[in-house]
């Protein structure tokens, strides 16, 4: 244990101390889960598990309030593993270190996992807890939400009895949020086998960094820079002037951050270096200007020239330099019905290459189900035009606003009458389990809030201390009203 578990409310900081420990990567979630159902044995409650892996406990209502109907409380177990490419960190062995900073808990070079094990540590304090007032509950874990929710998608409905549902999964504090975009993932694919370099060729590596990145739909409007398109940008720029040949491209992590780093090894004559290198710098120069006020640490690194060995045809190198200057990244529509909110938008989320092949991974999210399908039929017919095979993965559904929410109404009263302030009702641009969950079981009422996190799915990510300790107040005293 560290100094997390000292935090106020002890409870849920315990919990989170423990989950600092345990790895739980998107699809290995096991160890997590085994957890999960060692902590429902401790309490004596049911549990069950169903074929994709998610875990329901059922907790028995508080003496005198059996008769209330059943709340659902949701979180996912696993989280996104993101590490400064300095940092040497084995995800599926190592404990995460904290250090805290004034008023917030970061990671030490990695993602914290407050996103969502914050959450799981609140099911798990109320699974424990012997003085909370509160109907039956069902405390639903679910699996593999940060590569496409998954485990939301494979949910066997017929484990949950319940018709009103809490998801613990949101970020921002005075916040209730009662709908989200719909998303879904693409991946192109172009052939770039190599073939030997030139005698006189130099291999030169290039190297974007220090970009803050972040979640692909929570922070997709502060438009910080994507590593990725701006390396291609100045890769682009060079190739314009003197043409060479790419041995390596790749950059991101994850389909739903917003790329920090970016490499490529790009071959050239010996005599050409010098004028690739300094076109590469002149236009990161421009773009570190136009992004300064976002983005300010952004570094680029060119290496010394190395004698080179192979390297992609100059027909796929202009290829995969073309096609990732073409497709599209960041903020594409705001809703006109709720002022501020993105209602459409894309993410360029990794660049990865193996066995003669480069793989593109897109991520785009809507509100709105047409914009989606539209947005996606562009990213497939530019990946089509260049000649790449276009996988497109199957979309998650939104989740559709229900301002006549009893759960809603009950939040909003709770939090006037315990924090002493009026929440704010919003929509996320981010994909909630919920809209899935909704899909699955028609008329379920749902609302989602948490404390305050920020930058998640970087190695920024940081939780606000005390907000967790208002968080569990606010979920605490919402349980009890519903009891």
């Amino acid at each position: 244990m560290t100094f997390v578990s000292s935090f106020e409310p002890k409870p849920v900081w315990s919990h989170f101390d423990t989950i600092l420990t345990i790895p739980r990567a998107s699809k290995d979630e096991e160890r997590m889960r085994q957890h999960v159902i060692a902590a429902a044995s401790s309490a004596g409650c049911d549990h069950a598990i169903d074929a994709a892996g998610n875990v329901v406990v059922r907790k028995p209502a508080t003496a005198g309030h059996e008769q209330a109907p059943v709340t659902i409380l949701q979180s996912h177990l696993d989280m996104v593993q993101e590490k400064n490419a300095d940092v040497a960190f084995d995800f599926t062995t190592d404990a995460i270190v904290p250090r805290r900073e004034g008023e917030h808990l970061y990671a030490t070079g990695t993602t914290l996992g407050s996103d969502n094990g914050i959450g799981v540590a609140t099911m798990l304090a109320v699974l424990d807890s012997t003085d909370l007032v509160h109907g039956p509950l069902e405390l639903l874990f679910t699996i593999d939400e940060e590569t496409g929710l998954t485990g939301a998608a494979q949910l066997d409905a017929g484990l949950l009895s319940g018709r009103r549902l809490i998801n613990l999964d949101s970020e921002e504090e005075g916040i209730l949020y009662v709908g989200c975009a719909g998303g879904g993932d693409m991946r192109l694919s172009l052939g770039v086998t190599p073939a030997a370099a030139g005698g006189g060729d130099r291999a030169v590596t290039v190297a974007l960094t220090g970009l803050k990145g972040g979640h692909s739909g929570c922070d997709i409007h502060l438009q910080r820079g994507n590593a990725v398109c701006l390396l291609a940008r100045a890769l682009w720029a060079a190739h314009a002037g003197t043409p060479f040949r790419l041995a390596r491209l790749e950059g991101g992590s994850a389909h739903n951050a917003i790329p920090r780093e970016a490499f490529a090894t790009l071959v050239a004559g010996a005599a050409d270096v010098e004028s690739i290198a300094a076109t590469m710098r002149a236009e990161f120069e421009a773009f570190r200007d136009e992004y300064r006020p976002a983005d300010p640490g952004m570094a680029l690194a060119v290496g010394e020239p190395a004698p080179a060995e192979q390297a992609w045809t100059a027909g796929a190198t202009a290829t995969v330099l073309r096609l990732i200057s073409s497709l599209p990244h960041g903020v594409q529509a705001m809703s006109y019905d709720i002022p501020g909110l993105v209602e459409t938008s894309s993410n360029v989320a990794t660049v990865k290459g193996s066995n003669g092949s480069l793989v593109i991974t897109t991520s785009s999210r809507s509100s709105v189900d047409a914009e989606l399908d539209a947005l996606r039929r562009r990213i497939r017919a530019t990946g089509e035009l260049a000649g790449a095979d276009v996988d497109v993965r199957p979309a998650y559904p939104g989740w559709k606003p229900n301002m006549e929410s009893e759960v809603l109404e009950v939040v909003k009263q709770v939090h006037a009458r315990e924090l002493g302030s009026k929440p704010e009702v919003a929509a996320i641009h981010a994909g909630l389990e919920c809209g899935i969950i909704g899909k699955k079981i028609p008329g379920m009422d749902m609302i989602s809030f948490g404390p305050v996190i920020e930058a998640p799915h970087s190695p920024d990510e940081r939780v606000h201390i005390d907000s967790v300790g208002r968080f569990y107040r606010l979920l605490t005293a919402t349980l009890a009203e519903l009891a």
